[in-house]
């Protein structure tokens, strides 16, 4: 499946989350795989964040932001969507600091502003990784941390056996999030692909992590999990990353 050359524009339609952004939300508030799996691991690897200033990139209806604030992060968060926004308003209250932005375009923030970034499952809707990171670069102090979650690079070869590995690949994947349909368009691309990206933007990788879904998770999904008995299943990859 060859790559396919693509503005960022072009990924904003593709990836139109005005369209469906109830919907998700409301599968993703108990779904194994986000409120099990991604939101505890992303806790997990921002461990003490009490008084840190935190960046949430495209947060999304905020349940990360919440998360980390719930845990005494000083939290900011920002979306392309403006539905997904308002949700995330909805969620931490009118005084939250969250606006629209687009993480492809310059963020509306200060040099150094924040102590941690997470950018959780946006990345991979990207094509060029070389903008974003250095806006998330710019935006965090030095010695700052960079919290990644991003689709594993083996899930589309794994999907889709005939995928080069190696090559930087443009895929979809058809979903209905509680009765809205969405088509979603990512990018695959290897994992020295994602840590030269981290390293050309001032990164330094500090942890890769593949980590097991929740304690609870096996209880409340029996049936998934028995697939899994040590806890752990690939589905995303998770850095954390520290600005040099």
């Amino acid at each position: 499946m060859p790559a396919d050359s693509q503005s960022s524009a072009d990924v904003a339609v593709e990836n139109d989350y005005d369209l469906f952004a109830e919907g998700y939300t409301a599968v993703n508030e108990t779904s194994l795989i986000n409120a099990y799996y991604t939101r505890p691991a992303i806790v997990n690897l921002a461990g003490d964040v009490i008084g840190r200033r935190i960046l949430d990139a495209a947060c999304g209806s905020g349940p990360v932001s919440q998360a980390l604030r719930d845990k005494g992060a000083v939290v900011t968060g920002f979306d392309r969507s403006a539905k997904m926004v308002e949700l995330a308003r909805q969620r931490l209250g009118d005084d939250a600091d969250l606006r629209v932005a687009d993480i492809t375009q310059p963020l509306p923030y200060p040099d150094g502003a924040f102590d941690d970034c997470v950018a959780a499952l946006v990345l991979h809707y990207l094509e060029d990784w070389a903008g974003p990171l250095a806006e998330l670069r710019r935006v965090l102090k030095s010695g700052g941390r960079l919290i990644v979650a991003v689709n594993h690079p083996i899930m589309l070869p794994f999907l889709e056996r005939k995928t080069n590995y190696f090559e930087t690949t443009k895929w979809t994947d058809d979903y209905d999030f509680d009765g809205q349909k969405a088509t979603l368009t990512y990018w695959h691309r290897p994992l020295h692909a994602m840590t030269d990206a981290f390293t050309a933007a001032g990164f330094r990788t500090a942890v890769i992590s593949e980590p097991p879904a929740a304690p609870e998770a096996r209880e409340l999904f029996p049936e998934e999990m028995a697939e899994f008995p040590s806890g752990a299943f690939l589905s995303f990859l998770f850095f954390v990353l520290e600005a040099a």
